[in-house]
């Protein structure tokens, strides 16, 4: 259900009867209305409640509403609209950027399949302490220089504040890992950036606790937030988490933001990825965030999760074969 109202007093009366109601809501202002988009569940007798008691001037509901949030699903970056609905990007790099070779042998690959976006980790937070965690400074100019060879997109992932000042100078879109969805100050503070969002669902979040996650960075100004689905923690030991495929066409009934999926981390196994990819785009998400590496068997983190470059090379082939119908 979307709310429409032009007078701010009416927004303040719907908001009241709405918290009244325990309904959780997002705000937007477009073309000088304040738009409600209600993102927890309604029945039909709550949903008669509140077209009889909130001050609208328009209401959408079900399919009309459905159609408002995909026209505004997208965002703006430069002079580039990026990630709305109907169109299917591909992110992908290394899950951690090791050294110059690497780099080089994927920004070349990437750059022959047109792949737009290339992803890398700088600053890895491991499970386990002992573990590889990043190389920093030196990895994210690594990163930059092959998005300037080849005219890439960078995104990369900040893990705490102290970071933002930094990672800034080499990213185009900043990532928030899913350990972080609920890092609350650390969302406020990315939401005073100019550069969009790459917002991961945290491994055991609902739906509703994921928007609102998006909402902290939304209201401190940047509007430019893609969420992305990465696997949520089940009983399931087959694969590293359960890919929730549904949390896409559910998400985008739910809020306006682009929504992609993670198949890497969601299946933790390089053998599924292409059938995630197929069943992502299937259910209509924006894109797709994949791990790739010229020696899985090799990587220092997640090789077990990681295409090399001629698996990944075949996933673009049959993605441009089924985009071609």
């Amino acid at each position: 259900m979307i709310i429409f109202s032009e007078k701010h007093q009416d927004l303040n009366q719907n908001i009241k009867i709405l918290k009244e109601k325990d309904i959780n809501y997002l705000i937007r202002n477009q073309d000088n209305k304040n738009i409600i988009i209600i993102i927890s569940d309604l029945n039909k007798e709550l949903k008669n409640i509140l077209t009889e008691n909130l001050k609208y001037k328009k209401i959408l509901i079900d399919d009309s509403a459905d159609q408002y949030l995909n026209k505004n699903r997208y965002i703006k970056y430069k002079e580039n609209t990026l990630f709305q609905d109907g169109t299917f990007e591909i992110i992908a790099g290394p899950c951690s950027i090791e050294n110059k070779k690497q780099m080089e042998i994927i920004g070349i690959n990437l750059a022959k399949l047109d792949i737009k976006f290339i992803r890398g980790g700088a600053f890895k937070p491991r499970t386990s302490p002992y573990d590889f965690q990043g190389l920093q400074k030196e990895g994210l100019e690594l990163l930059k220089s092959q998005a300037k060879k080849h005219d890439f997109f960078v995104i990369t992932e900040v893990m705490e504040s102290s970071q933002i000042e930094l990672i800034n100078n080499y990213t185009d879109i900043f990532q928030i890992g899913s350990r972080n969805m609920y890092n609350y100050s650390l969302l406020k503070k990315i939401g005073n950036q100019a550069k969009p969002v790459l917002l991961k669902r945290g491994m055991s979040a609902s739906y509703e606790e994921f928007i609102l996650a998006a909402e902290y960075i939304q209201s401190q100004g940047n509007k430019n937030i893609i969420l992305c689905e990465r696997g949520i923690r089940t009983f399931e030991k087959k694969t590293r988490f359960t890919l929730d495929l549904m949390a896409v066409p559910i998400l985008k009934k739910l809020a306006d933001y682009p929504i992609i999926v993670d198949p890497s981390h969601g299946t933790g196994r390089w053998d599924l990825i292409k059938p995630a990819v197929m069943a992502s785009y299937c259910t209509g998400a924006q894109g797709v965030m994949i791990e790739v590496h010229p020696d899985p068997d090799l990587a220092l983190s997640d090789g077990f999760q990681s295409l090399n470059i001629d698996n990944f090379k075949d996933l673009i082939n049959r993605i441009n074969m089924i985009e071609g119908f």
